[in-house]
């Protein structure tokens, strides 16, 4: 989809010598008196870049429409999300062990917001980066391919030979490539997570509330997605509450434009001498909040702590984020930010302020919440040492996701599960894909569902190409975006952390500045010679080999089974080859799952059962094999830990025939907890054995 080019901007562009996109300003100053390189955006993606290129010997300029730079690292999101520790490198992990210094090492990637601004700031200033804050981006003009100038709202105009957009909404991509917001259906790149995506109901008690989340993408704790009950959507005359919206009717799998909503990462504490109560926002309405109430009534006991995500940072302060059916994401309040002009996304920034102060208010005050839950609640507040220029409330709106490019490679689903090396490789990821709330939605019965969010989908340690950081080199050949990059929803729903940004960040800096000196389009530096320098700057391209269980026989890993039902993924725990699948709990006797091997040779073999054992596991799991003879079920206890290897169970010894597949089917009939399938393996039985 073409979003900013298109018609007769397409031919201004392409045909006339010069072209202006939106309003013309000055006459830019000559390549060679300005910087080499600019970066739009003092994200922590951006800051990274600027450093990079700076070290490189390049002069460049990082323009921030913000007062603020470090975008979320320094505003708000200081319980970084990371994955896996050994994927994160370069000049990334060089900011994050710094920032941690100051606490001798011991808040490695979880520094106060202060803490991570000052090290930004510390590390740009080392590199003669020139920062221009509080400057937006008005209009961008272009030299056939090649971005010529921008000029900003001050009526400023800036010349560079490489550009670098590392905003978070990507307005410089926009308005130089295609790009695309929402959600792509199921069918354009073949992911099944794809599209519409409504949730089930997963009713659950408080307990299991408060405790039963240990194998949600191996988080812990706190982070089940799926509405918890049925709670009624409409008010006494029948219509949705405020938050609620009617269902589109779209079939599971559609496309459509909309995104995970947005929230603020709040930093909060509860030492006395430096807390501050929860402000009361000028346009509080208690109304905004019925359906939160209806929560609590539905769940009694249930705890502030269990209502948001608190993960503890340096300095007895914690990042508070959303977790669950209603919290701090705000669903549906986003749909006009990605495209919007300042007008618009100062209204859309200010309704996300007054919506989340007053539900914390809320929780505070409003006599209708139980009185252990205001007395919880009253013991936060905001710290009164962070954004003080800011009345202590987070610089960044958290913008999980909106513009994303569609450059030479987009990432989908497939190179985050199954296609994981890339030979452009010039970063990593490694999070679960994870995607927040994008709407509430009325059931036919009037209750509500969450729509939109998962985070029960594993990844493999993958590779990110150079090629998703460029655009289509018949749209722009010196530009370079690391955070509105080339994917789709659902692979940005694993792309989107800082740590990856960042290492985006150092290979644009880097690339950009080979472009300049070789006088090439980015897409086509010598990418080789990148990698070189990457991994000289200690970046992590790739992670050695695994040391893989060795198994003996014929195996089968979960991938391999045909489940009926709706199973999930998962990487909880250890299993083999970094997957395996549970029921959810959910839909007993509807789900089963079948392994078919076929032996070698006829003989007796032993079969052999994987899962991953947690306290939340069926005790009773039905397990039938078929073999020559006949049919055997046992009964396998899944939250014993399995002794061989560290992985099986054996289920018994049977005779088997090369004519007719050994079949394995793992049944949910009556289990009481959920249900792991990791593999099923045979090994022949020699004569001693029997």
């Amino acid at each position: 989809m073409k979003m900013a080019i298109g018609g007769i901007l397409f031919a201004l562009l392409y045909l006339s010598p010069r072209a202006t996109l939106h309003a013309a300003g000055p006459e830019p100053a000559a390549p060679d008196s300005a910087s080499e390189i600019i970066v739009y955006g003092g994200t922590p993606a951006g800051i990274i870049a600027a450093i990079a290129a700076a070290r490189e010997g390049a002069k460049v300029v990082v323009i921030e429409p913000s007062k603020w730079i470090g975008g979320m690292v320094a505003g708000g999101l200081s319980k970084s999300d990371i994955g896996k520790q050994e994927t994160i490198g370069g000049y990334t992990r060089e900011f994050f062990t710094r920032a941690a210094a100051r606490y001798g090492g011991a808040f490695m990637w979880y520094a106060e917001p202060h803490a991570n601004r000052e090290t930004f700031e510390a590390m740009l200033g080392e590199a003669k980066v020139t920062v221009i804050k509080d400057t937006r981006l008005k209009s961008v003009a272009k030299d056939l391919r090649r971005i010529a100038s921008l000029t900003t709202d001050d009526g400023q105009t800036f010349a560079a030979q490489q550009f670098i957009d590392a905003t978070y909404e990507g307005d410089l991509m926009a308005a130089a490539a295609s790009y695309r917001v929402g959600r792509e259906s199921q069918a354009e790149y073949g992911e099944e997570l794809a599209g519409y995506h409504p949730m089930p109901l997963r009713p659950r008690s408080v307990e299991v509330m408060e405790s039963d989340c240990q194998d949600i993408g191996g988080k812990g704790p706190g982070y089940i997605h799926g509405t918890p009950a049925a709670i009624s959507g409409l008010d006494e005359n029948g219509s949705a509450l405020f938050g609620v919206f009617a269902d589109p009717k779209l079939v599971p799998g559609c496309a459509d434009k909309l995104t995970q909503s947005y929230n603020f990462r709040i930093c909060v504490t509860q030492r006395p001498e430096i807390r501050v109560p929860f402000p009361k926002p000028a346009a509080y309405d208690p109304a905004r909040y019925e359906l939160l109430l209806r929560l609590i009534n539905a769940f009694p006991g249930i705890r502030f702590g269990r209502l948001f995500h608190l993960g503890e940072i340096a300095s007895g302060k914690f990042d508070l984020n959303a977790q669950g059916f209603f919290s701090t994401d705000y669903p549906g309040a986003n749909t006009d930010y990605p495209g919007g002009d300042a007008a618009t996304r100062e209204r859309i920034w200010r309704d996300h302020v007054a919506f989340i102060q007053g539900m914390l208010w809320f929780l505070c005050h409003d006599e209708r919440v139980p009185k252990s839950l205001r007395g919880q609640a009253s013991t936060w507040g905001l710290c009164k040492d962070e954004f003080a220029d800011n009345g202590c409330w987070p610089y960044a709106l958290y913008v999980r996701e909106a513009r994303r490019m569609i450059g030479d490679y987009v990432m989908v689903q497939k190179d985050l599960q199954r296609d994981v090396s890339k030979p452009d490789s010039v970063g990593m990821g490694s999070f679960v894909i994870d995607c927040h709330i994008v709407q509430r939605i009325l059931s036919d019965e009037g209750t509500v569902r969450d729509e939109g969010s998962f985070q029960d989908a594993p990844v493999k340690p993958y590779q990110i190409p150079y090629r998703s950081l460029t655009p289509k080199m018949s749209e722009c050949e010196n530009l370079l975006v690391p955070v509105c990059l080339s994917g789709s929803h659902i692979a940005y729903c694993s792309l989107r952390m800082e740590p990856v940004y960042m290492a985006l960040g150092h290979a644009a800096g880097v690339a950009s500045v080979m472009a300049m000196k070789c006088r090439q389009p980015v897409q086509a530096i010598d990418v080789a010679a990148l990698q070189r320098k990457l991994r000289a700057q200690k970046a992590v391209l790739e992670l050695a080999p695994r040391a893989s269980v060795k198994l003996e026989g014929s195996v089968a890993d979960d991938d391999a089974a045909v489940y009926s039902g709706a199973w999930t993924a998962s990487d909880y725990g250890s299993p083999l080859n970094e997957a395996s699948h549970h029921d959810n709990n959910e839909g007993k006797g509807a789900k089963q799952a079948r392994f078919e091997i076929t032996v070698p040779e006829a003989a007796r073999y032993d079969v052999r059962f994987a899962y991953i054992s947690a306290n939340n596991r069926a005790s009773n799991v039905p397990v039938t094999i078929e073999h020559e003879g006949g049919r055997h079920t046992g009964v396998v206890n899944e939250k014993t830990v399995p002794k061989l290897n560290n992985h099986f169970v054996s289920l018994g010894i049977f005779q088997f025939t090369p004519a007719k597949p050994a079949v394995v089917i793992v049944n949910t009939t009556g289990t009481d907890g959920f249900v792991s399938v990791d593999a099923v393996q045979l090994i022949k039985v020699s004569d001693k054995q029997q």
